[in-house]
């Protein structure tokens, strides 16, 4: 089997970590591995099959200097959009889990589950988009019961982890709570969140658009179209959570013909990465606890409208660090290697 060089830009972030233990955990054919980081970052050490490897300095020239084949880019827009170019040029296949490329109509934007046919595109520029998180596991989701019974439109609330916000985000929730548990927390001033995240929920994930939807809210609609192939109707409302890790929606799908949730739930059950926990009866539904550290989306609450035949509703739970970017992002690479290796 062909072995690879591959590049992680962001190794000591949350998704970066992340990364590391998938591409172990998955046996990722690797030749040499390189984390990279800002000058900050350098010389620190991550650890991968139980060795210490250094973090090299992130260079518009290390990619050629390394020969680096595959690229994992999950460091902030502004870091893809300086660096990846030099990636691409130094023949590395970019996967980038920011938001920069995502929208670009000469890069595809890929869930391997719904639209691995799109990867074959990478050679426009060098580069395959990484989805939003919540837009990865919705997708998941709406794909096999789109191919079924065909979607008109999609409403969905999301329940998003303080951990899609990164590390300070996760840091923030504990430590509000430890203020609270000492009597504090009145005194804690927000940093990384608008409001107070602890014992809260706050409507507003990203920057309010002139259309008064948030740019979070907006990129689940604008994905899903794109990953999908269809102009399919989808409004979002996106809610943070004093939850540490998973990503939590609650979904109501209009189709365009009547649906049954009998049906819809044996569908679901064999689609891909997808796991059915659908007995309320017992208690048992999707949870974030469930879901954190899986590398799958865990769909129940499936019922239908109880005024029209033809609308569905569900809940779904997965790890958006996993699901939601990392696992996404080594699966996609996987895929580049199946198609590449049958050219």
């Amino acid at each position: 089997m062909r072995t690879y060089n591959v590049a992680v830009v962001g190794a000591t972030g949350a998704v970066g970590e992340e990364l590391f233990r998938i591409l172990e955990e998955q046996k990722f054919p690797i030749k040499t591995l390189l984390p990279l980081a800002s000058e900050r970052s350098a010389g620190s050490e991550i650890e991968f099959k139980g060795e210490s490897v250094k973090v090299v300095k992130l260079t518009e020239d290390v990619f050629e200097k390394y020969e680096i084949d595959i690229a994992f880019f999950s460091a902030g827009g502004s870091v893809s959009a300086q660096f990846a170019p030099f990636a691409a040029e130094a023949g590395a296949v970019v996967i980038d889990n920011t938001s920069h490329f995502r929208m670009d109509s000469d890069i595809p934007l890929v869930v391997p589950e719904c639209n691995p046919e799109d990867i074959s595109q990478w050679k426009s520029r060098g580069i395959i988009a990484n989805p939003n998180c919540s837009t990865i596991q919705m997708v998941q989701v709406l794909k096999p019961l789109d191919d079924a019974f065909g979607i008109k439109r999609v409403d969905v609330s999301t329940y998003q982890a303080v951990s899609g916000a990164g590390k300070r985000g996760m840091e923030e929730l504990v430590y509000q709570m430890q203020e609270f548990f000492a009597f504090r927390l009145g005194d804690v001033k927000p940093e990384k969140f608008p409001h107070q995240i602890a014992l809260n929920l706050i409507p507003h994930i990203d920057v309010f658009l002139e259309n008064d939807y948030t740019k979070e809210e907006m990129k689940m609609v604008k994905e899903t179209q794109k990953i999908l192939h269809k102009n399919v109707e989808v409004s979002a409302t996106c809610v943070r959570v004093p939850v540490l890790r998973s990503h939590s929606e609650a979904i109501t799908i209009h189709f365009e013909k009547d649906v049954d949730a009998a049906k819809a739930r044996e569908i679901l059950s064999s689609a891909p990465s997808v796991v059915v926990v659908d007995e309320p009866s017992a208690k048992k539904y999707p949870m974030p606890l469930i879901a954190t550290d899986t590398d799958y989306t865990y769909v129940g609450r499936i019922r239908n409208d109880n005024f029209q035949g033809n609308i569905l509703h569900l809940w779904c739970v997965a790890d958006q660090i996993r699901v939601g970017a990392a696992t996404n992002a080594v699966r996609i690479a996987q895929k580049w290697i199946e198609l590449e290796g049958s050219n």
